[in-house]
């Protein structure tokens, strides 16, 4: 996880587990917002 770089300030995509919808923002965006399902930041490894 340390050579991942990561600008605060910078907008990163958050792909939705359940329906596969991509939403670009700030901060994690909370549920998505066409199924309610958790999003996950897509420039963060999946282990």
């Amino acid at each position: 996880m340390r050579d991942v770089t990561q600008t605060p300030d910078e907008e990163t995509p958050y792909e939705c587990f359940e329906c596969g919808t991509v939403v670009t923002a700030e901060d994690n965006p909370g549920p998505c917002p066409d199924c309610g399902g958790e999003m996950r930041n897509r420039q963060t490894p999946v282990e």
